[in-house]
Formats: C-alpha cells, structure tokens, sequence
C-alpha cells in the first residue's frame, strides 16, 4: 500500500470503524500470507486454505480502496 494510502487510513480510521476493522484484517493477512509463503512445502489442504486467504485479502482491499476514495474526494474539497 502506498504511503499516501496509509495516511489516509491513519487519520481517518478512528472515525470510521469499517475502515480500522478493514485495515486491521489485511494486516493480519499479509501475516498470516508471508508465514504460509515462506514455507518450502505446503499440503494441498494448505495451498486451498492459501488461496482463500488471497481472495479475503483481495476483497478487503478492494473495499478499503472504496472507502479511501471516498476520503481523497474530500481532502480535495
């Protein structure tokens, strides 16, 4: 994520619960991502449960940027 992103997230996260919530789960999953990445070997019920994480993370960060360019539009006003 950008810098500008997550200054954005910073200032108005306190403000916007969906947005903390959000930003909090895409954390946890770039964590969770980097250990299950990391591994030299991953069982097939892995890989699935890698995949479905990828989808959560992606969907979540399609959300965030929805939010986010609702809060861009303002910042501009």
């Amino acid at each position: 994520m950008e810098q500008s992103d997550l200054d954005l997230i910073a200032k108005y996260a306190e403000a916007d619960p969906e947005l903390k919530s959000l930003y909090e789960e895409h954390v946890a999953f770039e964590k969770i991502l980097d250990k299950m990445e990391g591994k030299s070997f991953r069982t097939p019920a892995e890989e699935t449960e890698l995949r479905e994480i990828k989808k959560k993370k992606l969907s979540g960060k399609t959300r965030i940027e929805t939010l986010l360019m609702k809060y861009r539009k303002a910042e501009e006003k």
